[in-house]
């Protein structure tokens, strides 16, 4: 009886774990096929394991390659990462202060450039010129482009602003070979791979032969000197001259990745107190923080930073293509190695790690801003078709009570991509009811009365949307489609 009594736990703990992970491969899968990935690799840490490691597609198109778990990627950005733990256990070792200046550590730099304290460098709020430009640096250019940045004006004060620049890894690169007293790449290898047991992660650009490496693909060209998004594949060639590895260098793989977040984690490559360091956003001269995008609000010592009140996450993120999510409240760690340029991961990793956290999830309303979650709670209770009645009876419970045009809309157009044609239409009618003359609300409206099938209710709308937005093209082509 014990006996079949453990048998029926384990097979109903596999099934359980089974289903997840194929709700969660099917996820991917779709993705991958809306967004053209062609390769990819997937590893999730949960309370200090690997509790998945999966790899799907195409490493090499031209060939058939398919990835498979020792399949090197580029990761682009995600180097800076491994830089600001350099940096961290070089402060352990009593050689670095963040609050110095630069000129503390390097000679001859331009006035300006002196002031810059070593966490505005890792946290891009230095000010200083950008080194890239429009184009990257080519081989065999890096004196030229070193000199030429030089010269160039500072873009704000010290700590002003936010501004992503690759001149502050550059320098932050020259910091770690002087004290460490090995060049940047050395200094990595022996005190991070090697101390982890990473076997293949190594620096290199598309100038390195790099064995079993992934090759890069994009559907962004150059169209009448224009880089637009285009509907043909192409390679993405990417040239990173050694002095500016410490920005975007790195070559990897899901499973080593992983294996490194741990070792951080657990203590092996920093203390615990350095590990909070590394973590936490520098904060601007106005008191804020400031980072990519709204989800992607902040900086630390050269890892962005989701801050927010659920589920906070450390999020490197590289060459719009690769993600790294730690979720320190939560335990768990997404990586998402892609070789598709503008896949953007960093946009589907919360709804991967729903699969681990429920509570994550976009269908339990994960992501919504607080005020429409609170709103979503109460309508999942009493029905969308009140959504109008219950903003009204908030309104004079508090005179004060806003809903942005633009998150309303985000979030049916959001229930129209979980399927939920009938709960979007009512929160495109709130958007209307909310604001009466946006162009924008009506167009909202009428596109969902269009694929609901109500023609007259359609043309209706979109001519609403035309009285406040007389530019609106695609309002004027709806119509014309719908009277035909």
């Amino acid at each position: 009886m014990k006996r079949t009594l453990i048998l029926f736990v384990f097979l109903f703990g596999y099934m359980i774990c089974y289903g997840q992970s194929s709700k969660l491969d099917q996820y991917i899968k779709n993705i991958m096929q809306e967004r053209r990935i062609p390769g990819l690799q997937l590893a999730i840490i949960q309370h200090g394991k690997i509790v998945k490691l999966q790899q799907y597609g195409l490493a090499n198109i031209q060939d058939s390659i398919s990835v498979n778990q020792h399949t090197l990627f580029p990761i682009n950005s995600i180097t800076k990462a491994f830089v600001g733990v350099a940096v961290m256990q070089l402060v352990e070792q009593g050689k670095l202060d963040l609050e110095k200046p630069v000129s503390a550590y390097l000679d001859s730099l331009p006035g300006a450039w002196q002031a810059v304290k070593i966490k505005q460098l890792l946290s891009h709020q230095s000010g200083l010129p950008e080194i890239f430009g429009d184009e990257p640096v080519p081989e065999g250019e890096e004196k030229t482009a070193w000199k030429n940045v030089q010269t160039m004006p500072m873009q704000f004060k010290p700590g002003e602003s936010f501004s992503y620049n690759q001149t502050n890894y550059l320098l932050i690169g020259k910091i770690i070979d002087k004290l460490s007293g090995k060049p940047f790449a050395q200094f990595i290898q022996e005190k991070q791979l090697d101390a982890a047991a990473l076997k293949t992660t190594c620096f290199g650009d598309a100038h390195t032969v790099i064995r079993q490496q992934a090759r890069s693909y994009t559907f962004f060209h150059k169209v009448d000197g224009k880089t637009i998004r285009t509907r043909e594949i192409g390679n993405v060639f990417e040239e990173v001259p050694p002095f500016l590895r410490t920005a975007a260098g790195m070559n990897s793989n899901a499973e080593e990745l992983a294996k490194w977040i741990i070792a951080l984690q657990a203590g092996k490559l920093l203390q615990k107190n350095s590990l909070q360091t590394l973590w936490k956003p520098t904060i601007l001269n106005n008191g804020k923080i400031a980072g990519f995008s709204t989800m992607l609000n902040g900086y630390a010592l050269g890892w962005p930073v989701a801050q927010r009140e659920a589920h906070p996450a450390l999020a490197p993120i590289g060459g719009g293509r690769s993600a790294i999510f730690v979720y320190p409240q939560d335990d768990l760690t997404v990586i998402v190695l892609s070789n598709m340029q503008g896949s953007s991961p960093e946009s589907f990793m919360d709804e991967i790690a729903g699969h681990f956290v429920p509570g994550m999830l976009a269908e339990n309303g994960f992501g919504l801003p607080p005020a429409i979650q609170r709103l979503r709670s109460k309508l999942l209770e009493k029905g969308f078709a009140h959504a109008i009645e219950m903003v009204k009876a908030e309104k004079k419970k508090n005179a004060d009570y806003t809903l942005a045009e633009n998150e309303v809309n985000a979030w049916g157009y959001l229930l129209v991509s979980q399927k939920k044609p009938a709960e979007a239409l009512e929160i495109f009618k709130l958007n209307v009811y909310l604001y009466p003359k946006s162009g924008n609300a009506y167009d909202s409206l009428a596109e969902a009365y269009q694929n609901g099938g109500h023609k007259a209710l359609a043309i209706y709308n979109y001519e609403q949307s035309l009285k406040f937005d007389p530019k609106n093209s695609n309002a004027i082509k709806q119509i014309e489609l719908l009277r035909k």
